[in-house]
């Protein structure tokens, strides 16, 4: 029998809000026990600090020219993801977290130029828990020619394997970018990133009011797509590309939006994360016989109505199977730090692209 370890998974995303932090019990392969989720919110200026950091890093040499801010940054990203490891292990302190999944916040993926960076320090980390510390989930995978992303399929697999129910069977995961995880009939895993999440909606949403983003898809709803400028979106070549693939939110733009209404703005970024994702299910000779949905995402209404008026399979929150839907990637890291422990492996050429199954991520020991 397999040992379980107690995890503790630190997840902050392309939607730039917070950090979502997990505990599970798990021997990195079959068995889950889901202990605890917890989400503490980035402060604005914190945010904004992100924000910039990441728009201001556009190539390799951006990253040297900004380093002395970067390194700030990443210290305050960092004392945010150990605050929010106190939170969580005080509420859960008849536990001993054995590891520590720390993704760090992404600043540039440009996995086809040979890099995708996370900023964080483990080492602070590490010290300031005293806890083994698993980070450098990316790294691996891209020098041995994969795409470094998407990473959760393996998890994601074992939440399909939860549900019980004949395959094909689909999880997809609605953040900043979308991306599917596919599991076949032979239980073979596929997946990619399927186009925007609510990366472009939230910008959209920003730039025009004073809200975050689009509650329950509502503005979405009250107003109309502009199926011209949805043609022209759609008809990047992206979306033509042959999985696995990963996109950057800095891959897309809202120039072609200028001059339309709020409402319409917002149901034209909402269509177009809606029939990328149908498109992506439709590439499959078999659909899914159920879809799950993850993420923030799973929660605008107006996506998944539309997703459900072109995909005629059931669909379902993944919350329906007693997964929080909010957790399930700081879960998949609590996860991917026990198999990076293992040394087991953590990609596969059908998730990533790598050319062999690899091994990811590296270990701070205090």
């Amino acid at each position: 029998m397999n040992k379980n370890f107690y995890s503790l998974g630190l997840m902050s995303g392309t939607s730039i809000d917070g950090v979502d932090a997990s505990i599970i019990k798990s021997n990195g392969e079959d068995f889950v026990e889901i202990i605890d989720d917890l989400y503490l919110k980035y402060s604005k200026s914190l945010k904004l600090k992100i924000i910039k950091t990441i728009e201001k890093c556009t190539s390799g040499e951006s990253l040297n020219k900004f380093d002395k801010n970067i390194k700030n940054i990443e210290k305050d990203i960092t004392i945010h993801h150990l605050n929010a490891c106190k939170l969580i292990i005080k509420k859960n302190k008849n536990i001993k977290i054995d590891l520590i999944g720390f993704h760090g916040q992404t600043i540039i993926h440009k996995p086809d130029e040979g890099y995708s960076i996370q900023i964080g320090n483990p080492k602070l980390l590490s010290i300031m828990t005293k806890t083994k510390v698993v980070y450098n989930f990316r790294e691996n995978d891209i020098l041995n020619g994969g795409q470094g992303a998407p990473l959760t399929p393996l998890y994601h697999k074992l939440i399909l394997d939860k549900i019980k129910s004949a395959l094909p069977l689909a999880l997809i995961n609605i953040g900043g970018i979308s991306n599917i995880t596919y599991l076949n009939k032979k239980k073979k895993l596929i997946s990619f990133d399927t186009g925007p999440g609510n990366c472009l909606i939230d910008k959209w949403i920003k730039i025009n009011t004073k809200m975050e983003f689009d509650p329950d898809g509502r503005l979405a709803a009250s107003g109309k797509p502009n199926n011209k400028i949805l043609k022209k979106l759609l008809k990047d070549p992206y979306y033509k590309r042959k999985f696995p693939k990963t996109l950057d939110t800095k891959y897309f733009n809202l120039d072609i939006l200028k001059k339309i209404r709020l409402e319409d703005g917002s149901a034209t970024l909402s269509m177009l994360t809606a029939k990328t994702i149908c498109n992506a299910i439709n590439n499959f000779k078999q659909t899914p016989n159920k879809i799950l949905f993850s993420g923030g995402g799973r929660k605008n209404k107006y996506i998944i109505n539309n997703i459900k008026k072109i995909i005629k399979k059931p669909i379902y929150l993944v919350d329906h199977f007693n997964f929080n839907g909010d957790y399930i990637e700081s879960q998949a890291f609590a996860y991917l730090a026990i198999r990076s422990y293992l040394k087991k492996i953590i990609t596969m050429p059908e998730t990533t692209g790598v050319r062999l199954p690899s091994l990811g991520g590296t270990i701070y020991k205090i």
